[in-house]
């Protein structure tokens, strides 16, 4: 169980961050900045987002065996990573949308570039925004089982719930306390987190309902 949960924390926590970090950058410049085709781009992610994931692995496979990527984590970490992408950026340009656009304007005219702006006033008034977006993606990502699936070949590389699916004692017979206990200790742990950020979640959920 100690290597399913690291392998898991290997592969959610690189992608969970550039999730996030991509994912907040492509809302401030959709919605922030002003340039030709933005409009068609955050159509291309909202394209992504209703694109079924089952189509897209087998392609994946074969492009991961032919980079020689197969037998690692790196698979799992660029696919979460792409997956979770659309929604995060459609999310973003919604919370972006949000904020009143003479934050930035007065922030350019006192000097500030792009890349200040996004850093110093975008992110910051972001952040129970961001934080609900890394929750529900974390869930998602954490919870995945058809991706760890599909691009694990090894047990050693095998994610929590790959690793449940496949909790078993000697001879192949299911052992119904460890399982339970694994389980346990799985749905404990997403839980507790939840628990502990539920206050800043609702607050990140109503920031983008509301204009201005």
């Amino acid at each position: 169980m100690a290597t399913y949960l690291q392998n898991s924390l290997l592969t959610v926590v690189p992608a969970l961050a550039l999730i996030i970090v991509l994912g907040t950058a492509a809302g401030f410049a959709l919605e922030v900045l002003v340039w030709k085709g933005r409009q068609t781009t955050l159509l291309l992610f909202l394209a992504g987002i209703m694109i079924p994931g089952q189509m897209i692995l087998l392609p994946l496979f074969t492009v991961y065996f032919n980079l020689h990527l197969t037998g690692t984590l790196w698979p799992l970490i660029i696919t979460y990573t792409a997956t979770g992408l659309p929604l995060t950026v459609f999310m973003m340009a919604t919370y972006f949308r949000a904020i009143p656009k003479t934050v930035f304007e007065a922030a350019a005219m006192d000097g500030a570039s792009v890349i200040r702006s996004f850093v110093s006033i975008g992110f910051p008034m972001m952040r129970n925004s961001v934080l609900t977006i890394a929750l529900v993606q974390f869930f998602f990502l954490w919870n995945d089982l058809l991706i760890a699936l599909t691009f694990t070949t090894d047990d050693a590389q095998r994610t929590v719930q790959v690793g449940l699916l496949n909790f078993t004692g000697q001879f192949g017979v299911v052992e119904y306390g460890p399982t339970f206990a694994a389980i346990c200790i799985n749905v404990l742990l997403i839980l507790a987190i939840y628990i502990f950020l539920n206050q800043r979640v609702m607050r990140g959920l109503a920031a983008g309902a509301v204009k201005g």
